[in-house]
């Protein structure tokens, strides 16, 4: 009070002055394009969220929370659940998450990043539960679409938009993962005595077909023949083949040598 009153009018002046362009310099915020506040003026919100740019927060009367309206990415902890059809497993996933409306993120919930972080661990144990390890397995983008639509749905009262969930592993027990080898082996087994077992049907089906038309055509029986020899003798070796008609031997094999009169 002394170097007040011992100060001129100007210099007090001046003081003020400069006492206020301070407080107004401390209410300036800057918001990035990602960036929104939530101003609480004597505890009311405001109507509107402040930015992206220049906006002034008159503390103390004023208070603020910053929102980044960037996409979050999550990771769930591996969780451990008990399929449909009794199969122990451990499974995590990622979820991308943000924010679309501020207001709602501030006021409806305390902290919606680990609200929605919680959330996405429960859904998953509960639609992983209600699945089928082949489902889990062999469906994976079916899952993911139910995991989304349901994280999304609880989600929404407080601002925030579940954009994409996936699974990212799943743990077998050691007991399972060996049975489910002997089962592919015992597949792979199967499917090798079918394909086995369609070429011998396949095989048979074209020698009758062979045979019928040898039936119906005689002389093609004397071309395969022929051809036979063509085969043998197409490299050198020693093997000589004579071939002889089988009616020469007709005689011989009837009881007593001779021909029926």
């Amino acid at each position: 009070m002394e170097f007040l009153e011992q100060a001129g009018p100007l210099q007090f002046v001046g003081i003020v002055v400069a006492v206020v362009v301070l407080y107004i310099l401390s209410c300036i915020r800057i918001f990035f394009e990602y960036q929104r506040g939530v101003v609480f003026r004597l505890g009311r919100a405001l109507p509107e969220p402040k930015g992206p740019g220049l906006a002034m927060v008159f503390w103390p009367i004023d208070s603020m929370t910053r929102i980044s309206l960037r996409t979050h990415v999550q990771d769930v902890p591996p969780q451990d659940v008990i399929t449909r059809d009794n199969v122990s497993v451990k499974v995590n996933a990622v979820v991308y998450f943000r924010v679309v409306d501020p207001m709602k993120a501030v006021l409806e919930v305390e902290n919606w990043s680990i609200a929605t972080h919680q959330l996405s661990q429960t859904t998953l144990r509960s639609i992983v539960g209600q699945a089928n390890l082949d489902e889990l397995l062999a469906e994976r983008e079916k899952i993911n679409q139910r995991l989304q639509s349901q994280i999304d749905e609880q989600s929404d009262p407080w601002g925030v938009k579940v954009s994409l969930v996936e699974v990212k592993h799943v743990d077998l027990p050691e007991i399972m993962k060996r049975a489910m080898a002997k089962q592919a082996e015992a597949e792979r087994e199967r499917r090798a005595k079918v394909i086995h077992a369609e070429g011998e049907h396949q095989a048979a089906t074209k020698l009758r077909d062979a045979a019928e038309t040898i039936d119906k055509q005689p002389k093609a029986m004397l071309m395969r023949f022929l051809q036979t020899l063509v085969d043998v003798g197409a490299e050198n070796n020693t093997t000589i083949v004579f071939p002889i008609p089988i009616d020469l031997f007709t005689p011989l094999l009837r009881p007593g040598g001779r021909e029926d009169e």
